[in-house]
This record gives structure tokens, sequence and C-alpha cells, in this order.
């Protein structure tokens, strides 16, 4: 493997091939597939490549190298528009002749278009695991495709596009949402074959084709008008639920539980309110009464007890909360629970 790749930037077909031939490896092809594995000397791991129609086409790189790789995107009289989604490790990136880095981090997205003085250089470093997915458009061939439709396009999007030569120097970066990071390991995990594969790998890049270019405009508003949730976001939110679930006795406020986890209380709202379906307040309510339930069937403790264990103060309005909840209060449930367990006891 040479440390240094010059590859030429026309479309996915061309990247694979290059790469395949810097690393000294055989390059299997079926359909519209294309993939080789990474050498023992080199590595491991894989890189595919699959093309679709109207010059659209996505890159599914995976492995880890034992020494570093940096990747030159040579010029070509047509510059792709690119969309790298970064899964793993950070990747350096930046445009010959200038020296301003623009890394790509993990769960980060880079939209990028090279122009015909500065070509797109990645940095891929040794002993980390790397996991790439890029979906690269040629947007001379593509535009045969969205013509009818680029008038009516935001005027971002509408010059983005109709900048089939490249240009224009383009780089735009932020995390990716869920629905993009779903639809992606829905590609990669696929396991269907022939037609069924091509038209069903097809519809997902389509699919992430469509989030990215909403979250694109998205992200060009303020952080706290922003309404696509990031796979950053996600995390913290499902950081904030177990927050809840482990610590319902002293929980805090909504607005401190937010703040703990770098959020700020609306998108934890609303966050809550895509992933799970209710409210902060509904969760936590939720999580209070699954919790009494749970200690009613493993611990002694009275009904006293277990509501001041979960955190409220009101044995009546804890009662409420049970009886809603299962249909019964907990006094009965504790009978019931209690006089199993005591049966069982005796017959054995």
């Amino acid at each position: 493997m040479s440390e240094k790749a010059d590859l030429k930037d026309f479309d996915v077909r061309e990247l694979i091939l290059g790469l395949a031939k810097n690393f000294a490896a055989k390059c299997d092809e079926e359909n519209n597939e294309l993939c080789f594995d990474i050498p023992e000397s080199s590595g491991r791991g894989y890189v595919k490549a699959t093309l679709f129609s109207h010059g659209v086409g996505i890159l599914d790189i995976d492995f880890q190298l034992e020494e570093p790789l940096s990747i030159e995107l040579s010029r070509s009289t047509i510059q792709p528009l690119r969309m790298i989604f970064n899964r793993e490790s950070t990747i350096g990136h930046r445009f010959s002749g200038k020296e301003e880095p623009m890394d790509i981090h993990h769960l980060e997205s880079a939209i990028i278009s090279a122009n015909t003085r500065n070509n797109t250089i990645l940095n891929l470093p040794a002993n980390t695991p790397i996991c790439i997915f890029n979906l690269e458009i040629n947007r001379k061939v593509f535009e045969e495709k969205i013509e009818d439709f680029l008038p009516s396009m935001n005027i971002d999007l509408e010059q983005l596009f109709r900048d089939v030569n490249g240009i224009n120097l383009f780089y735009h970066k932020s995390h990716y949402s869920l629905d993009i990071s779903r639809a992606i390991e829905e590609i990669i995990e696929c396991e269907l074959i022939g037609f069924t594969r091509s038209v069903f790998l097809e519809g997902k890049v389509y699919e992430i084709l469509s989030h990215r270019l909403r979250q694109y405009l998205d992200d060009l508003s303020s952080p706290g008008k922003r309404k696509i949730l990031r796979q950053t976001t996600v995390k913290k939110i499902e950081e904030a639920a177990e927050i809840i679930k482990a610590e319902l006795e002293n929980l805090e406020n909504i607005l401190s539980l937010a703040r703990r986890v770098g959020l700020n209380q609306n998108t934890l709202q609303s966050g809550f309110k895509h992933l799970y379906g209710s409210s902060v307040n509904t969760f936590i309510r939720n999580a209070k009464i699954e919790k009494a339930k749970e200690l009613i069937e493993t611990t002694d403790l009275n009904i006293t007890q277990i509501t001041y264990r979960i955190g409220i103060n009101s044995r009546s309005y804890f009662s409420k909360l049970f009886k809603n909840q299962y249909a019964m209060s907990p006094r009965e449930y504790i009978n019931k629970v209690r006089k199993s367990t005591s049966s069982t006891s005796q017959t054995a």
C-alpha cells in the first residue's frame, strides 16, 4: 500500500478501482456493485461501491490500516457533489492549496465540492477504525433528473446543483440525523440479492439524499429553531433517560436535567417526544410507576417506603398513578404478588 493515493475524482467506480490498485487488491464486480478486501499486510476490512442511474453512487469504507493513508482526489472536468457520513473515528479533510483543516468527526456529515483549483484531500489515520459512508453525485448527469425541480428549489440548493462543473468550492458540516443513521444501517445490513436488492438500495440512497438536503436547510436555521433530531442529540436524550431511571428518588427538575446532558429544555422535550412518544414529565412518571412495580415484586418494602423510594411525597397520588397504569391499587398488587410468593414457598 502506498501512503499517498492520487485518485480520479469522477465517480465511485473510479474511486474504488483506484483504491484497489493502491492496495494491490483484486476488486470483484457483480451487477452494479464492486468490492475488495484490505490485504492483511495493510490492515483489515473492506471497501464497497454501488452505482446507480443518473450519476449517483455510494462508497462504503470500513477498515483499519497499519499505516496512515492520504487520499487526494484529482481535478477533473466534472466535480462531483460528495456527502460524507463519518460513522467512526475522526478523519482529516482539507482542500489542496488551503492550510485550514476541515476534519470530519464521529457522527458528522460533510457536503463537499472541490473546484478546478483545489482538490479534496482525506487523511485517514492508522490503527484506528475508519468507517465512512460516502454518497456521490455527478451533477452533470444528475441534472437531467432534477431539471424540472430546480426552479422551485431553495436558492442555496439550486445553486449547489447547478454548479455542474464545480466552479465554486463548497463545504458544509454538521451532525447527521437519526433518520440518516438508520437508512445507512439498512443499506449496510441489506441481505437481498439481485433486482430486489438494487431497487431497495437505490430507494434508501434517495432517502438519505432527501434527509440530508432537508437537514442542510434546517442547519441554516438558528440552533433553537432546528426541527431535525441529530444523532448526537439522540445520545444525549438517551443519557437523560438513563439518569431519570437511576435517580428517581432525588431527581432534579427538567431544566437541570437538560443542562446536565448539554441540551436546552426545548430540545430535550422535543427529543423525548420523538424517541419515547411522551413528554419528559410523562416519561418520569411512567418510570417511577414501573420502578414501584419492580420494588413490590422484589422487596418487602411497604407502600409508604416505596412511595418515597421513587421520589413521590404523596401516598394517595402514588396510588392513583399506579391504579391508572395497572388497573389495581398498590395494596391489591402487593397482596397478589406476595400471596403468590408465599404459596410458592409453602409448596416448595
